[in-house]
């Protein structure tokens, strides 16, 4: 079995607050069909409208982790956040 990396499990669970959007919906399908092993793969498998969408995303999961202080959420996204750049 294929078990998805837990960075990826703390970004699925960020998507699911966009879910009204599209673009969000599109991620989190590419997510479940393509059973990522690691952020980077995921990222690797982006077109540019993906990555914008996921970098705004990021940014405001960051801020909004970082405002509760949830410093392990902060750093798996921040793994992801990483792989953009």
């Amino acid at each position: 079995m294929i078990t998805i990396d837990n960075t990826l499990e703390y970004l699925r669970e960020s998507l699911s607050n966009y879910m009204e959007n599209d673009m969000c919906q599109q991620l989190v399908s590419k997510l479940e069909a393509n059973h990522y092993t690691s952020e980077k793969k995921f990222i690797d498998d982006l077109d540019g409208n993906e990555m914008d969408y996921l970098d705004m995303v990021l940014e405001n999961e960051l801020d909004y982790a970082k405002n509760v202080q949830n410093d392990i959420r902060v750093q798996e996204l921040n793994e992801v956040f990483e792989q953009l750049f």
